[in-house]
């Protein structure tokens, strides 16, 4: 069953991060990070409206500068440590029904500590939304070879090291099983998560519903920033997408 084309577009960015304090408007190759995730959302051209979440003053003035909508503040309550996305999309959600009677059928998310993400992989996403065989869809990315979870290793209380999923003794997995051998694996790298607003109305509500579908995206567009490593690795290979990438724009 197909959907109606509305799409909305929701931005979480809270304040008060403690790794990375002003994160989300801290500049990133040239402009706040927040711009970044508006100006690739607005460019896909598939959002029926993009709104901005936030319970902090700065982030709201820098999101209404890139024109994200901010009908609402977040409520305190929301924008703790321990707040989860389900919490605050449902308020977005209810609010705007509350407020405008504006219901979309399909919601994605999107975290600006992603970056990395370009306008064809929103449009790609919307394209799966509207063969409807879905309730929700993932942005992930293969894990690279070394870190595949069949070369992952637990280790013992005696420090014993053991292979992960099935306590194989190093000496018989060790040089043994190659990248091209293995299963492919693959991680979520928070560029978009995609799912129909009737997910957080069913008998067990959630985000996800029953069928989840999987968006492959290349490695190299994964950015998820939470340090100050990360943050300049996500710098570098911004650089590389936007140099390969039609309709990046660095300012």
């Amino acid at each position: 069953m197909a959907i109606t084309s509305k799409i909305l577009g929701l931005i979480t960015a809270r304040g008060g991060s403690k790794r990375l304090p002003g994160k989300n408007i801290r500049e990133f190759l040239g402009r706040p990070l927040l711009a970044w995730t508006i100006d690739t959302a607005k460019k896909s051209g598939v959002l029926d409206r993009l709104i901005l979440s936030t319970d902090d003053l700065a982030i709201a003035d820098i999101g209404r500068r890139y024109s994200a909508e901010i009908p609402f503040m977040r409520p305190p309550e929301l924008a703790t440590d321990t707040a989860s996305s389900f919490s605050v999309v449902q308020y977005t959600v209810d609010r705007l029904k509350k407020d405008e009677g504006y219901v979309a059928p399909w919601i994605i998310l999107f975290e600006p500590t992603s970056p990395g993400r370009q306008p064809f992989h929103i449009r790609e996403v919307a394209d799966v939304m509207k063969a409807g065989t879905c309730d929700t869809i993932l942005g992930v990315s293969e894990m690279p070879g070394h870190y595949n979870p069949f070369k992952a290793f637990g280790m013992s209380p005696e420090n014993t090291l053991a292979r992960w999923h099935d306590a194989k003794p190093v000496k018989e997995v060790l040089g043994v099983l190659r990248n091209q051998d293995m299963p492919k694996s693959y991680f979520l790298n928070s560029s978009i998560y995609a799912f129909k607003t009737a997910n957080l109305y069913e008998k067990d509500p959630n985000l996800w519903g029953r069928n989840v579908y999987g968006y492959v995206m290349d490695y190299k567009y994964s950015m998820d920033i939470d340090t100050t490593e990360e943050w300049k690795i996500a710098e570098m290979k911004m650089r590389a997408v936007l140099s390969e990438s039609e309709e990046g724009v660095l300012v």
